[in-house]
């Protein structure tokens, strides 16, 4: 149903553009529609002929009189006017576009075969338990691949395991040297591993800041990982293994899954970094340091496209020092995390000529199976289709641009100049919490952080809220809210209905705002059930359910299933020509336009847009539902009419909300 205004008004375009072409000899190269100020005004208004009058010169409004004098009917049109001077403004059929809304929705026609999208986000550092700023991320990459997929885009998610990286290496210093334990020792750990490794990672730091000798630890550390042989490299396995076991279970709690986990380790050991650090050094995309504080170190520098001189520098460079350089690979040998990203992409676009094997990881509870790269060929598994995108979305907090620009001028510097344009960075601003929250989450505050606006989460300072955590307060507090309105439900169900309401907060609060807004997470705000909040979307259509069973209780021919016949009856049909005023008019088009904001959506990299759309749209329903006493409405068509109309609305609400991640309870 959403990609029927669109689809209608690419048939209009189409019929415009050929009347032109026919009656004037001239091919517009697109029809521009406009949405007119006001409903009275029209549908959808036409500007081509100001276009046209200067083809033709004459007057823009004589043009298009004459257009709306001569032009056959259109597909969808009651009729079409001549606005201010020289729009052509269209009024649609609204009880053919009434019935079309109504009939139940049909499958949606994939979308062109324009390749595969892969959409990398979450990305945890597999070092400790995730955090609140995870789940941001989590929220916005599953929401855009949902929305994708809406469109019939083909869709692969991923979650790159930095399995590698310092902040792995630091747990292991932690296990080995600040508490000497074996790996034996570690798998016998009791309790949730990821909360007691947050806890480790936190101590890590004040053992470095100790003895200097500490903090040699963890080059030392980070060397044997990277080699992948040793009881090093085994317990770094082991903890970066079992927290990802950890964050899937967590991500599960808000509807997050992936499709692939490809580990950094598996493009050291395969050689993708090794392959690609060739190409780089070829294409002179990077070059050696001899001196200054990169000495010894292959650097990039950020605002390079095209590849150095043999001297390796170029006309922007500022020498050795410059400000702008990024570390590849470190003097100790060691790759940095961009380095390793560049192969990394260089994969996911198809470009490297290489490709991991994979095995089974973990099977969601709906069988859908997440599979993980690895170092070595297992014949039980399959060759999955992975990577080779057309195009790259990658979910990363904002604080990473200028490594993500890297990143693209890598691709720049290898000529991909075409994969490049298509590497887009999504990104967004951190969530900190409102005083109120940290109070609610035992955090303790002094006087000056009671009067900040928000908190900054950090783990280092000592401010980390771990997302289970949170989720479990949001759960808390929304089973009380329901067992206070419900005190006669069952536990089960209790917890159920909770669960919805949770979610659906969390991930709304998450997504309302735009990317570039910072978050201050709000236990009340969220949880509200009035406002703009997942809750107050779930409770409007749960309220237009009630209603719903309450009116098919008294009268069949008013329940889901009967009314599209309802208002196909001869007697329906005229009604429907002379009662849809323009008020009604407003909401059908309002629920129309579902498919726009999506692709907007998808257009901009801005979620938000879909949610305030659903807001809106649900406050729609609840005014209506406030102005007509639909349940007690005497006449059976106007009856009848308002159900479909409701049936419309909630269609469209529900279906969003569904690219939200957010369900529908029962009651609330």
């Amino acid at each position: 149903m959403g990609a029927m205004l669109e689809s209608l008004i690419d048939r209009i375009k189409a019929r415009l553009i050929e009347y032109v072409r026919e009656r004037y000899g001239y091919s517009l190269p697109q029809v521009v529609a406009e949405q007119p100020p006001r409903v009275e005004l029209g549908d959808l208004a036409f500007p081509f002929c100001f276009e046209l009058a200067k083809k033709l010169k004459r007057a823009p409004r004589q043009i298009a009189a004459e257009i709306v004098e001569d032009l056959p009917d259109l597909p969808g049109v009651a009729k079409m006017e001549v606005a201010g001077p020289g729009y052509l403004n269209c009024f649609l059929k609204r009880d053919d576009f009434f019935r079309k809304l109504l009939q139940p929705p049909t499958h949606r026609p994939s979308g062109p075969d324009s390749g595969k999208v892969i959409v990398e986000h979450t990305n945890i550092n597999p070092n400790k338990s995730a955090h609140i700023g995870h789940l941001r991320n989590a929220v916005l990459g599953d929401t855009f691949a949902r929305l994708l997929r809406s469109v019939g885009e083909r869709v692969e998610v991923q979650n790159y395991i930095d399995d590698t990286g310092v902040q792995v290496a630091d747990v292991v210093v932690g296990f080995k040297y600040l508490e000497k334990r074996t790996l034996k020792e570690i798998k016998a750990l009791p309790g949730r591993f990821d909360y007691y490794c947050w806890d480790l990672y936190a101590r890590v730091s004040s053992f470095y800041e100790s003895a200097p000798e500490n903090r040699e630890l963890r080059g030392r550390t980070l060397r044997e990982i990277e080699e992948g042989e040793g009881d090093t490299a085994d317990i770094a396995r082991y903890v970066s293994r079992t927290i990802v076991r950890c964050h899937l279970a967590t991500m599960s709690r808000i509807g997050v899954a992936y499709d692939l986990l490809p580990k950094e380790s598996d493009i050291l050991h395969l050689n993708f970094w090794s392959h690609a650090f060739q190409l780089l050094k070829q294409a002179g995309a990077i070059h050696y340091e001899t001196e200054g504080r990169h000495e010894g170190c292959w650097v990039m520098r950020a605002g390079d496209s095209g590849p150095r001189d043999q001297a390796g520098s170029s006309s922007s460079s500022g020498g050795s020092g410059h400000e702008e350089d990024k570390i590849i690979v470190r003097s100790n040998g060691t790759v940095t995390y961009v380095g390793k990203d560049i192969a990394y992409q260089l994969w996911k676009l198809g470009l490297l000529g290489m490709d991991f094997f994979y095995r089974p990881f973990h099977t969601y509870s709906d069988g859908h199976r997440v599979m993980m790269t690895d170092s070595f060929d297992n014949q039980d598994s399959s060759n999955p289709d992975f990577g080779r995108g057309e195009r790259v979305y990658n979910v990363i907090d904002s604080r990473q641009s200028y490594l993500q620009n890297i990143v693209v001028a890598g691709l720049r510097a290898l000529g991909f100049h075409h994969q490049a344009d298509r590497s887009t960075h999504f990104s967004y601003e951190m969530v900190g919490l409102s005083p109120a929250c940290c109070q609610d989450l035992g955090i303790r505050l002094s006087e000056e952080d009671r009067r900040r606006p928000y908190l900054e989460v950090s783990g280092r300072k000592g401010l980390g809220v771990k997302a289970d955590d949170l989720i479990d307060r949001l759960l808390e507090k929304s089973a009380a809210e329901v067992q206070a309105r419900h005190p006669q439900l069952a536990a089960g169900e209790t917890q159920a209905i909770a669960r919805s309401i949770a979610v659906g907060a969390l991930r709304y609060f998450l997504l309302k705002y735009t990317r570039n807004s910072i978050i201050a997470f709000d236990f009340r705000e969220a949880l509200s059930f009035e406002g703009e909040t997942g809750p107050y979307l779930q409770y409007t259509v749960v309220r237009i359910n009630s209603i719903f069973r309450k009116v098919e209780a008294l009268d069949s021919r008013f329940s889901h299933q009967s009314l599209p016949e309802f208002m196909d009856q001869p007697e329906a049909a005229a009604f429907l020509r002379q009662s849809i005023s323009n008020d009604f008019w407003s909401l059908l088009y309002l629920a129309a336009q579902l498919e726009t904001q999506v692709r907007v959506a998808i257009q901009t990299c801005e979620p938000a847009g879909v949610a305030k759309y659903l807001f809106n749209l649900a406050q729609a329903l609840n005014h209506f539902y406030h102005r007509h006493r639909i349940k007690d409405e005497p006449d059976p068509l106007r009856k009848g009419f308002y159900l479909a109309l409701i049936t419309i609305l909630r269609g469209r609400l529900q279906e969003g909300m569904d690219l939200l991640g957010i369900s529908v309870p029962d009651r609330m």
